[in-house]
Order: structure tokens, then C-alpha cells, then sequence
């Protein structure tokens, strides 16, 4: 299994390859870098790299308000770089990293469209609680827990 490099976005540079890696494999939620800069702020933001190149990005929603035991893990490969392990190594540094937040209930979201990222969290023992369309959107999102 290929090792990867992980990094906290701190800068522009590695602000604009996570946003770079979102928007290649959320299209339909394009975001600006000021957008990014403002996840960055309330959720934990990480760049996987291989090489040098970046692969992959993170972001762990840690509990908050109406749900203090539950935080939110999406791991996304850039299509090019999956099924070599990478994502697994990506998602089990998000499920440490939320559990260290005192998480006792894991959920990701991945996009009706990306039947990679389903299978990804089917085959880690996801199951889908609820599938919605944003305001202005054709494509739903699936709503997945750890059970």
C-alpha cells in the first residue's frame, strides 16, 4: 500500500488543492476559495498527497449542537488514484480523528452519482439513512451511518 503524506491546509497552495479535489469530485457544489477558507475555520481539513501530488482530501465535521456524539467523515480519491488503498488510509486517519473529538456516531455523505465512493462506505459497514437534493441541484446526496 502506497504511504501518504497528510496535511492540514494552512495556506493558499494546500487550501487550493483540497478545494481543487472537492470540486473535481463534487461538481455540483463547486467551491470558491473563500469558501474553503471558511470550512477550514469549522471543520478539520486534510490533504492527502502521494509524491507530492495530491490524491486525495478530508473533511472530519466534528459533533456539534443537536448531535454531540456524532461527527461527519468524507474521504474522497481522485478517480485516477482509487482502489490502490489510498482511500482507506485517508478514511481511518478521519475516523481516529473524529473519535479523538469524542464521536460515538460516524456518518459520511457522498453524491447518488459516485458508485465508488457508495461501494467504499457499503464495504466499511455504512448504511444509508437519507438521500436529499439541494436547493438548485439534479443529483442527490446519500446520507450514510457507521452501523
Amino acid at each position: 500500500m502506497a504511504n501518504l503524506i497528510f496535511t492540514q491546509p494552512a495556506d493558499d497552495a494546500t487550501l487550493a488543492d483540497w478545494q481543487h479535489i472537492h470540486n473535481v469530485i463534487i461538481p455540483t457544489d463547486v467551491l470558491s476559495l473563500e469558501e474553503v477558507r471558511e470550512r477550514a475555520g469549522r471543520n478539520h481539513l486534510v490533504v492527502a498527497y502521494r509524491d507530492g501530488e495530491p490524491v486525495g482530501c478530508m473533511t472530519v465535521r466534528p459533533p456539534a449542537g443537536g448531535n454531540p456524539t456524532t461527527a461527519t467523515v468524507i474521504a474522497r480519491i481522485l478517480p485516477a488514484h482509487r482502489r490502490q488503498g489510498l482511500g482507506e488510509q485517508l478514511y481511518q486517519r478521519g475516523l481516529e480523528h473524529a473519535r479523538a473529538l469524542g464521536a460515538t456516531v460516524i456518518e459520511t455523505v457522498v453524491l447518488a452519482t459516485n458508485e465508488d465512493g457508495l461501494r467504499f462506505a457499503h464495504a466499511r459497514g455504512f448504511t444509508e439513512f437519507d438521500r436529499y437534493i439541494l436547493p438548485g441541484d439534479t443529483i442527490a446526496y446519500v446520507d450514510l451511518r457507521l452501523t
